[in-house]
C-alpha cells in the first residue's frame, strides 16, 4: 500500500513526492525499496503488487522495475486501507485462485529484518492452510498513545495466537496499562490471508466495496478497466480496514515480535531511528554543521551546506524551494504549518 502523503514529514515529504518514494533515512534506499528489500527473501519482485495514487505511477515503476505493470493499480482517489486491499484482492483473485498474501504498508521501518522474514514465513505456513487472518503485532517499547493495539490473552512472541481484541488509539494511563500488562502490541497494519478469506470476509462485513469490486471484476485486464475504476471506485465506503474487517471478523490471529519497528510518521520518529552525535543531535545531508545544538534533527536533501548554531530541540528540514524550522515539541502542527 503506497498511497499516502506523509505530510508530517513536510517539507520532504510532498503531496508530489510523498514519503514512500524518499530516501528518508539517508541510506540510498526509499522507504518503498526498503518494503520490497525486506520481503526479498519471501517473495521475488515479479510477485509483489503495488497500490498508488495515479499520479505516483512513474515513481513506482522507476524505484520497482521489477514489478511487472499491471500489478501497479492507480487508485482514481484515496478511500483508506479497505477499497485499496479489495481493489488489490479481487485483481490477485482473478489471476490466482490460490494466492496466499502478505499486506503491508511501503512506508514503515523495520529494523529486525530478520525476525520479520521468520514472522512473515509463519503467518503464510499459518494462513495456506487455514481460513484465517495473521496480523503482526509489534512488541511495544514505550506507552504509545498514537498507535492502536491488538490484545492477544494467549501471546507468545514467535507464535502465532488468537487475537481477543482490537484497541483504539488509548490515553496515557491506559497505555502504561498496555505496556505493563505484556499481552498488548502495536498495530503496525501487516496483514497475512489467502486470497478466498480476505474475499469472504470483505463480502461478509463491507458488502458495499464487494459489490462495486465485482462490478469492476468484468474490465479486469482490458482497455476499459481505468475508465470504470474512475467511474466506480470513488464511490466506495471511504473507511480502513481495521474496522471494516479486522475489529469483526473472528479469524484474527496475531504473531508478535520485536522488530524495531516505526511508522516513520513523525520528524522525531525518524530522528529516534538514527544514531546520535554526543550532544542528542541527528544530521543527513551531504555537508551539515552544526555548532553548540543539542537534541536537534537536521535534514537535507540538497547538496548544499547547512550551518546551524545555538539551537536546542529544533527541527530543521529542507528540500529544493522549502525550509522548516520548528521545535521537536511543536512537530504535531507541522500539518497545519504546511497546509
Amino acid at each position: 500500500m503506497a498511497g499516502g502523503i506523509g505530510s508530517r514529514l513536510w517539507p520532504l515529504s510532498t503531496p508530489e513526492v510523498p514519503k514512500q518514494f524518499i530516501d528518508v533515512l539517508g541510506v540510498g534506499r526509499t522507504l518503498l525499496q526498503l518494503t520490497a528489500d525486506r520481503f526479498a527473501p519471501l517473495c521475488k519482485q515479479e510477485n509483489i503488487w503495488v497500490v498508488t495514487g495515479e499520479k505516483y505511477a512513474d515513481l513506482v515503476r522507476q524505484q520497482l522495475p521489477g514489478v511487472p505493470n499491471d500489478q501497479i493499480l492507480l487508485e482514481p482517489e484515496g478511500r483508506n486501507t479497505a477499497p485499496c486491499i479489495a481493489y488489490a484482492s479481487w485483481k490477485i483473485l482473478s489471476k490466482d485462485p490460490q494466492a496466499n498474501i502478505a499486506v503491508t504498508p511501503a512506508d514503515a521501518l523495520v529494523v529486525n529484518t530478520a525476525d520479520f522474514v521468520s514472522a512473515i514465513g509463519k503467518a503464510l505456513a499459518f494462513t495456506q492452510e487455514r481460513d484465517a487472518i495473521v496480523t503482526v503485532g509489534i512488541s511495544p517499547t514505550r506507552p504509545e498513545t498514537g498507535y492502536g493495539y491488538i490484545h492477544a490473552a494467549q501471546a507468545l512472541h514467535g507464535q502465532v495466537v488468537k487475537v481477543s481484541e482490537f484497541k483504539e488509539k488509548p490515553d496515557l494511563d491506559t497505555a502504561i496499562g498496555y505496556l505493563e500488562d505484556g499481552h498488548y502490541f502495536w498495530n503496525a497494519g501487516i496483514f497475512v490471508w489467502n486470497i478466498n478469506t480476505i474475499v469472504s470476509e470483505i463480502r461478509a462485513y463491507v458488502p458495499q466495496i464487494a459489490g462495486i469490486m465485482d462490478r469492476l471484476k468484468p474490465f479486469f485486464y482490458t482497455e476499459e478497466e481505468n475508465a470504470r475504476l474512475r467511474e466506480l471506485f470513488p464511490s466506495c465506503e471511504k473507511i480502513s480496514i481495521d474496522y471494516a474487517v479486522m475489529e469483526k471478523s473472528s479469524r484474527v490471529y496475531v504473531i508478535a515480535e520485536d522488530l524495531a519497528w516505526s511508522d516513520l510518521g513523525s520528524w522525531g520518529s525518524v530522528m529516534g531511528k538514527l544514531e546520535a552525535d554526543a550532544d542528542g543531535n541527528v544530521s543527513i545531508g551531504p555537508d551539515v554543521r552544526l555548532h553548540g545544538c543539542r537534541d536537534c534533527f537536521v535534514h537535507t536533501a540538497e547538496e548544499k551546506t547547512v550551518v546551524v548554531e545555538g539551537l536546542d530541540g529544533y527541527i530543521v528540514a529542507e528540500s529544493k524551494d522549502k525550509l522548516l524550522i520548528c521545535r521537536l515539541s511543536q512537530e504535531q502542527k507541522i500539518k497545519d504549518y504546511s497546509a
